[in-house]
C-alpha cells in the first residue's frame, strides 16, 4: 500500500522520541499499520544530537510541513498555544491529518479544532497530550465504551506528584523539593503550570469531556496548586492515615460535573495513594466495569513518543476511512449538536470531607468556639488533634470533617479566621475517600 508520509514539528525532548521510536521500529510499525510509515520532513529550530537526520528534509518553518503536498500526517509538537493552533488549523485546511502531544492546544482550543476537522474530513489525534505514555485517553474513548463514567480522578502532573512524594518520604519543604526538581529538569525555570495546577487541568479538561461526552471547558476548571502545603500538612495527614496528592478530579452528579484540581487527603490503601515519583495514574469508575487504575510513565521522550507513534499507527489504518465512521475525537458522536450539556458546577457547589489546620493561642474556649462555628455551618467533626504547648507558644489545631458543601466551609474558615485568637489563614486540604460507592 501507499505509504504514509510524515511531518514532524519540533525535534524537542518528544520530536526527538518519535523521530527515533518511528526510525528504530520502522519495521514493526509498518506490519502493524499494514503500510510503510516513513518521515517526510522534520521542522526544527535547533539539532537534536539524538536524532540521524541524514536523507530527510529539514526546515526551520513549521509551516512549510503544514504546505508540504508531500506530507500526509502532521504531527505537532512545538507546544504552546497560539502558533500551534494555526499550524494544526493549516495543516487541517490543507487536508492533513495531525497528531498532537499538546495538551493545551486541545483543552483551550480543541473545539474550534475539532470543528474544523470535522469539516474537512481529516483526523486529529491526541493520546500523547494526557498522562505521556499511558494510553487513557484510547482505553476511555474506545475500552470503556460501554460504561457511564461515574467519577475520574488522577495524579496527572509528575513535577507535583514527585515533591509530594519526597516530601512525605523525607520530611522536607516544599521549596527545597522544588529546587530538587528544578536541578533534576523534572520542574521548569518557572514551574507554575505545574506546581498550580494549570497543567493537570489542561489534562482533566480533556479526560472529562471524553467521559461525559460535553464540550471541552479549560476556562471553568477549578485549579490550586501545592505550593501552601507544608511538612506538617504532609505529616499530619500521614498521622490520619491518608496520603496527600495533587489530583484532578472530575465526577458526575445530579446537578452537574465537577471538574476540579487541588491537593487532596486520599486515604493510604488506596492504589493512588502508591503512585511515586514522576509518574502518572488515572482511577476511572464505570457503572459496568467497576474501578480502573492506568498507571505509567507521564513524560519523558520515548513513553510519550509511544503514544504519538500509537496516534500515527491509527491514522495510518483510518486514513482511507469515511470520517463519519471513524471513532468520535471526543468518543461522542457530534462535534456541537449531539453532545450532552450538562453544566460544570462552580466550587462552591461541591460537596467534599476536609482537612483543617489553624494555629491558635492557647486559651479555654477557642476550640469550643471554633466546633461551634463549624455547627453553625451544618459541619461536624470527625477527627482532632491538638499538640500540646509550653507557655507563650501558638497551638497547631488539626481538624478532619465529614463531608459537607464547599460554600458551608468557605463561610466558616471566614468566620474562624476573624477570631482574635486565630493566628494567620487556615489551611484547608480537600479529603477524598475514591470509594467507588460515592
Amino acid at each position: 500500500m501507499k505509504p504514509v508520509r510524515v511531518g514532524i514539528c519540533g525535534l524537542g525532548t518528544v520530536g526527538g522520541g518519535t523521530f527515533n521510536v518511528l526510525t528504530r521500529n520502522a519495521d514493526d510499525i509498518a506490519r502493524r499499520a499494514g503500510r510503510p510509515i516513513v518521515i517526510e520532513q522534520v521542522a526544527h529550530r535547533s539539532p537534536n544530537p539524538d536524532c540521524d537526520l541524514t536523507g530527510i528534509k529539514t526546515t526551520q518553518d513549521v509551516f512549510e510541513v503544514a504546505n508540504n503536498p508531500d506530507v500526509d500526517v502532521l504531527v505537532e509538537l512545538i507546544g504552546g498555544y497560539d502558533v500551534a493552533r494555526e499550524l494544526v488549523l493549516t495543516a487541517i485546511q490543507n487536508g492533513k491529518h495531525v497528531v498532537t502531544a499538546n495538551k493545551a492546544l486541545i483543552a483551550v482550543h480543541g473545539n474550534e479544532i475539532f470543528a474544523a476537522a470535522h469539516e474537512a474530513g481529516v483526523i486529529v489525534a491526541f493520546e500523547a497530550a494526557v498522562a505521556g505514555g499511558i494510553p487513557v485517553i484510547k482505553s476511555l474513548r474506545e475500552g470503556l465504551g460501554a460504561n457511564r463514567i461515574e467519577w475520574v480522578a488522577g495524579i496527572i502532573n509528575g513535577t507535583g506528584n514527585y515533591i509530594l512524594t519526597h516530601m512525605r518520604d523525607e520530611g522536607r519543604a516544599f521549596e527545597d523539593v522544588l529546587a530538587e526538581a528544578q536541578a533534576l529538569g523534572y520542574a521548569e525555570a518557572d514551574p507554575t503550570f505545574d506546581v498550580e495546577g494549570i497543567d493537570a487541568a489542561h489534562k482533566l479538561t480533556i479526560l472529562a469531556s471524553i467521559a461525559y461526552g460535553v464540550p471541552l471547558q479549560f476556562e471553568k476548571a477549578f485549579t490550586e496548586g501545592i505550593s501552601r502545603v507544608t511538612a506538617e500538612d504532609v505529616e499530619q495527614a500521614d498521622n490520619l492515615g491518608y496520603v496527600i496528592k495533587h489530583l484532578g478530579i472530575s465526577k458526575r452528579t445530579d446537578q452537574g460535573l465537577e471538574l476540579r484540581v487541588h491537593p487532596t487527603l486520599i486515604p493510604k490503601e488506596r492504589l493512588l495513594a502508591n503512585v511515586h515519583g514522576v509518574k502518572n495514574a488515572i482511577a476511572v469508575m464505570g457503572d459496568a466495569v467497576g474501578p480502573t487504575l492506568y498507571y505509567g510513565a507521564g513524560a519523558g521522550a520515548e513513553p510519550t513518543a509511544s503514544s504519538v507513534v500509537a496516534d500515527i499507527l491509527d491514522v495510518a489504518r483510518d486514513i482511507a476511512t469515511d470520517h463519519h465512521y471513524r471513532v468520535p475525537y471526543l468518543a461522542f458522536s457530534g462535534i456541537d449538536e449531539d453532545v450532552s450539556q450538562l453544566p460544570i458546577l462552580p466550587m462552591e457547589e461541591i460537596i467534599s470531607a476536609y482537612y483543617l489546620r489553624l494555629l491558635a493561642v492557647d486559651r479555654p474556649g477557642v476550640l469550643a468556639r471554633v466546633a461551634t462555628i463549624l455547627a453553625e455551618q451544618g459541619i461536624s467533626i470527625e477527627a482532632l488533634i491538638q499538640k500540646e504547648a509550653t507557655e507563650g507558644e501558638l497551638v497547631p489545631i488539626i481538624l478532619m470533617t465529614h463531608r459537607t458543601r464547599e460554600q458551608h466551609m468557605n463561610e466558616a474558615i471566614r468566620q474562624i479566621e476573624a477570631m482574635a485568637d486565630i493566628a494567620g489563614p487556615v489551611t484547608r486540604i480537600r479529603v477524598e475517600s475514591l470509594d467507588e460507592q460515592e
